[in-house]
């Protein structure tokens, strides 16, 4: 007679979403990967780190840590099928944390990550009319933003309301219909958009005015900066920012691929197809820094900036005196809008993911529970005059001390707390065309939790000696430190709280044939039941 226990009477786990395709898959890897850094940051890191030499201590980040950490979160998805939380708890108990820790991350960035694609919306049909006049950087942030002074304030700004509203509403759409008609039939139709236009726009930049200026601002090497221990962390901090690693996003996607998948394959036209477009972004933004130097009369240095500054103030001032600026305009806001746009439903889907997993629910009710409070709290909180100083600390807290830091304790625990590093290397050796062996897990082991703590030590340092932009103490104590801590202390408190039972219960086909399969690999035959004992409550 079987020991296994009956599952007469009870719900069973209803079979994972799944993309239909590995190539839908590294679209969607690759819509997630390339966000609003590859355009807006990276080109400016690049520049302040040693011009062309920066690419040395970026390709040595990227096969290093990037790649290598890639892999680990999609290990850890594949071989355990679940959000984050519940892959990190099928992996090990105590690790379930880690996962609502990445979840909530998610939570802080898709709030505000969402208004910035509502600006780039408002921009791309600014540009058409080149409605900012001579004062891009006054009109930026006196006559669109209506900036106030620091602090939070109930004064709603029409402009920035109304784009906010319609982002969140084409999110919701794409996340309710889920991972084949939602997430996948759109990066399906935003990332060729995406491509496109991007190479449009770098194409348009080259034939302007004084490109060749500053294109050799940007690749001129300065190998002096090489010995610069701070340029080698602004790599490595970069790539883990770029490529999505240590967010839960690709521990979810990887959880939606079907047994018989090459991760690492996959994870290596991810990557290096992230680094293609970030290089070819620094190539557009810098010809078209260099006519806006050649143009006013000034250097490439003093044009070049990041972020906001980039694209709200210095893109503007070229689109305005560009030949065709207005299409120029077009073409690089609204590749802001879909680069933001597939990385926003990736954020989200890291949270419904996890919501419906814990939760028990079906796939509309987890994703209408997830994205309008999201909404709601996104709309309140950054369609006002104050959203941008709200924004920009909540941004630089859960940057350094949620996801690099966060990054840094979850590949220790990892590798040496919980030792999982053999079994998640065999994993991706089942049907991986690049093989992980022992130097897989030394990069992830050693390499990966050295650099993520140097960078978090010296994150924390600069942060302690001085009040990040002056901020005042309570704005900081309370969309800063407060909020870092408090993601901490609210994912050790989820981590208690009881789970659906049929979450728990492994009647998803592709994990037990995933199990079934290492298990005859390994020769190791488990008592009937066991995990599902194992992993009940």
């Amino acid at each position: 007679m079987s020991t296994a226990p009956s599952h007469r009477g009870q719900s069973k786990a209803a079979a994972r979403e799944t993309f239909s395709s590995r190539k839908l898959f590294i679209l969607s890897a690759i819509g997630s990967a390339v966000g609003l850094g590859n355009i807006w940051r990276f080109p400016y890191v690049a520049f302040e780190n040693g011009g062309g030499a920066f690419l040395i201590p970026y390709l040595a980040a990227l096969l290093s840590a990037g790649i290598p950490l890639l892999f680990l979160d999609y290990a850890i998805g594949h071989k355990f099928r679940g959000s984050a939380p519940l892959a990190y708890r099928r992996m090990s108990r105590p690790a379930e944390f880690l996962g609502w820790w990445q979840v909530l991350m998610c939570f802080i960035i898709a709030i505000y990550y969402a208004v910035i694609i509502g600006w780039a919306g408002m921009y791309t049909w600014f540009s058409v009319r080149q409605s900012w006049g001579d004062d891009a950087e006054g009109f930026f942030f006196g006559t669109f933003l209506e900036l106030g002074d620091p602090g939070v304030s109930t004064t709603y700004v029409p402009q920035v309301l109304w784009p906010l509203i319609i982002v969140w509403l084409v999110a919701i759409v794409i996340l309710v219909g889920g991972v084949r008609k939602g997430i996948a039939r759109a990066n399906g139709i935003f990332m060729p958009l995406l491509v496109v236009m991007f190479v449009l726009l770098v194409v348009s930049s080259l034939f302007l005015p004084g490109a060749m200026e500053g294109l050799n601002a940007f690749f001129t090497p300065n190998w002096a900066a090489l010995a610069d221990p701070t340029v080698w962390a602004a790599a490595y901090g970069h790539i883990f920012f770029s490529l999505s690693i240590a967010f839960g996003i690709m521990i979810t996607y990887s959880s939606y691929l079907k047994r018989k998948t090459d991760l690492t394959g996959s994870g290596m036209v991810v990557a290096f197809a992230n680094s293609g477009f970030e290089i070819l972004a620094g190539i557009g933004v810098f010809a078209a820094l260099g006519f806006m130097a050649v143009a006013s009369g000034s250097s490439v240095e003093d044009s070049a900036s990041a972020g906001i500054g980039l694209a709200f103030v210095a893109f503007p001032t070229i689109i305005s005196e560009a030949p065709l600026g207005s299409v120029l305009g077009v073409l690089f806001f609204g590749s802001l809008v879909f680069a933001g746009l597939t990385s926003l439903t990736s954020i989200v889907e890291v949270i419904i993911s996890a919501v419906k997993d814990k939760m028990g629910w079906g796939r509309r009710t987890a994703a209408l529970a997830v994205t309008i409070p999201l909404a709601i709290i996104s709309i309140l909180l950054f369609s006002t005059s104050t959203g941008l100083y709200v924004l920009d600390i909540a941004d630089a807290f859960v940057n350094q001390f949620g996801i690099l830091f966060g990054a840094f304790i979850a590949t220790v625990l990892v590798a040496w707390v919980f030792r999982k590093l053999p079994i998640l290397s065999d994993h991706l050796n089942l049907f991986g065309s690049v093989k992980m062996r022992r130097t897989w897990m030394v990069l992830v082991g050693v390499v990966g939790p050295l650099v993520l703590g140097y960078i978090s030590i010296q994150a924390f340092n600069t942060f302690l000696s001085e009040p990040y932009e002056g901020y005042p103490a309570w704005m900081l104590n309370t969309f800063g430190w407060g909020m870092a801590a408090g993601i901490v202390i609210l994912a050790l408190i989820i981590t208690m709280l009881p789970w659906s039972r049929k979450s728990l219960l492994h009647d998803d086909p592709e994990y037990v044939a995933i199990k079934a399969h290492e298990d005859t690999l390994t020769g190791s035959v488990p008592v009937a039941g066991t995990e599902q004992k194992e992993d009940r409550p």
